[in-house]
């Protein structure tokens, strides 16, 4: 994971699908989770919404307050 991940996860939108425009920090975690079972989109989008989904899933979301603008 690169450092740079955490705060682009309260600054990247999602680009498409039910949530489209949505800050990726504030993606609910069911649809988090229906990515988990069905597969992360590939490239760096993937690797942002699975990132996402460990926090959630562990509970740590709050890490992120400080980093929102």
């Amino acid at each position: 994971m690169n450092p740079e991940d955490l705060k682009k996860l309260v600054t990247v939108t999602m680009p498409y699908g039910k949530y489209k425009g949505r800050i990726i920090a504030d993606l609910p975690g069911h649809y988090l989770n229906w990515f988990a079972r069905e597969g992360f989109p590939s490239g760096h989008l993937g690797q942002l919404l699975a990132l996402m989904h460990e926090l959630d899933h562990n509970g740590l979301k709050h890490l992120l307050d400080p980093l929102r603008e």
